[in-house]
């Protein structure tokens, strides 16, 4: 059984309410099943929310116990049916569960960024910190890029180590386990930021769940580290890699492995990321629309399509999803004026998972995001996946052509 201080057993006997004591039972009930030995403080969280029932109903049920963050969560992107109304109409059983959920969270302490990159803007942690992350382009950048320490949390267990203040000690908190696995001798043309959305999808093939350790990537940038860890934790469950020579804990391939020489050696080449890439998007041709920003578009990904369709018309309408700071830098740029003008829209605080889409349901679109078209296929949304750039081009010209 795992050790409880005094506050937390206090927690866990209802003390500082039923909502709190929930959290805590589950806390308790994960770290006995990972063998936990006891609880650490956490100094930051991310609750990957959503508009579902089921989310929605456990986290009404904390607020109705009296429960309140004690280290007060950023969270993921719902749908802003303010904005959405210029395109489409919003249901209105849609709109009240998006007010539900604004208002359980919002009672519950948490910070209202509806963000999937919190780790780009408000919720940066340092190296070594100790934090609580849900969202899966989330818990591999923070614990990869910064080196802190978080467990490929649910929603709801990472809202109740926002409510506890505490998480189990066990997995990717401890040193051992974040060595790294399996080496990826990368081989392929890693040029632009598309191809690491293809090795992202691909290496869980070759390495299954295990940490990955990659050498051949030199110097990436925030957006392909961000589509790496996306498409790692998409095409499979890997919340953890490291880069030789460029993330903190793989200074030397002796370092990322913690001086183990026991690793497999897998190669990643072109011919595998050509061949991913043909399985995971759908035929060149005619599209119906533009749909990009899973995970959120950054300042520099939305400059790319502004600049492309300055003073022109887009054949087809073009959809970019983004953050609310970065929308909001987007429009004192002058952007949004331009991306609108040319026939596309900019939103904030929304996601492509999301029922405000149904719009586009049956149509076929374009996306630079392999994440974006692997959720949309329970809603019956088809998508060609290509570089940004000719992603844009395509919107511009109503087809797809390389």
């Amino acid at each position: 059984m795992i050790e409880l201080k005094d506050d937390e057993q206090a927690m866990l006997d209802g003390h500082y309410g039923t909502g709190a004591q929930i959290a805590m039972k589950i806390q308790v009930a994960i770290g006995d099943a990972y063998d936990a030995p006891h609880m650490v403080p956490v100094t930051r969280t991310h609750v990957a929310l959503s508009n579902q029932e089921a989310d929605l109903w456990f986290a009404e049920k904390l607020v109705a116990g009296g429960a309140h963050c004690r280290v007060r969560p950023t969270v993921n992107p719902s749908f802003n049916w303010r904005q959405l109304k210029k395109v489409t109409t919003i249901r209105p059983e849609d709109e009240a569960i998006v007010k539900r959920t604004h208002r359980a969270y919002t009672d519950i302490g948490a910070i209202m960024t509806y963000d999937c990159t919190p780790y780009l803007e408000r919720n940066v942690p340092r190296y070594r910190e100790v934090i609580s992350f849900s969202e899966s382009s989330a818990t591999p950048f923070v614990n990869s890029v910064y080196g802190a320490r978080s467990n490929r949390e649910s929603a709801q267990s990472a809202l109740c180590a926002a409510i506890t203040g505490v998480t189990p000690l066990y997995g990717y908190l401890l040193e051992e386990n974040r060595r790294g696995q399996v080496l990826v001798d990368v081989q392929a043309d890693m040029s632009d930021d598309f191809a690491y959305q293809m090795l992202g999808y691909f290496t869980p093939r070759l390495t299954g769940f295990r940490i990955p350790v990659f050498e051949g990537l030199h110097q990436p940038s925030k957006e392909a580290l961000m589509n790496l860890g996306a498409e790692l934790n998409t095409g499979g469950n890997v919340a953890m890699y490291h880069i030789v020579g460029f993330t903190p804990e793989a200074a030397t391939r002796e370092e990322a492995f913690q001086g183990h020489d026991d690793y497999e050696t897998v190669t990643v080449t072109q011919a595998d990321l050509d061949a991913m890439r043909k399985e995971l998007t759908a035929p060149d041709g005619a599209i119906d629309f533009a749909l990009f920003g899973c995970p959120h578009l950054t300042i520099d990904q939305i400059t790319t399509i502004a600049e492309m369709v300055r003073g022109r018309d887009l054949a087809v309408p073009l959809f970019a999803m983004t953050s609310a700071l970065t929308f909001d830098l987007a429009r004192e740029m002058g952007y949004l004026d331009q991306i609108e003008a040319a026939g596309g829209h900019i939103f904030s605080n929304t996601c492509m998972d999301q029922p405000c889409w149904e719009f586009l349901y049956g149509k076929r679109g374009v996306t630079e995001s392999p994440k974006c078209a692997y959720y949309t296929k329970r809603r019956n949304m088809e998508f060609v996946i290509t570089e940004l750039e000719n992603a844009v081009a395509s919107a511009l010209t109503g087809e797809v052509v390389r």
